[in-house]
């Protein structure tokens, strides 16, 4: 797969945008980043999973996946090897990403909607 690739499958997800962070494409879902491409120079897409997602991922493909060094992994940023990941496997990636912020949007907006109230 390529930056191309991951781009495309990221866009494909309902309210998913393109945007840039720190100069680098970013995909988001209600203003949340759920993916980038900040390290595509090296080889790698980045998806944003729970650390219990990306230790399942790490430990079914340790030649695909990995966690983001320092920090980042530690929050579960996690690197995807873009020339060994088929697109079955990125897509399901990108969409627990995406499913993950996508619920955290949708839990934002019910806590201001009740505040209103």
């Amino acid at each position: 797969m390529k930056a191309a690739d991951f781009r495309r499958i990221a866009l494909s997800f309902e309210g998913a945008k393109e945007d840039s962070h720190m100069g680098s494409p970013d995909f988001r879902v209600g203003g949340k980043i759920f993916a980038t491409l900040a390290a595509q120079a090296q080889g790698y897409g980045n998806v944003k999973l729970t650390l219990e997602q990306q230790e399942e991922f790490v430990r079914e493909l340790p030649e695909v996946f990995l966690p983001i060094p320092g920090g980042w992994g530690r929050m579960g940023m996690t690197h995807v090897r873009l020339a060994k990941v088929n697109e079955d496997v990125l897509t399901g990636a990108l969409r627990a990403a995406w499913m993950l912020r996508k619920k955290r949007v949708r839990a934002r907006r019910k806590n201001v909607l009740s505040r209103r109230i």
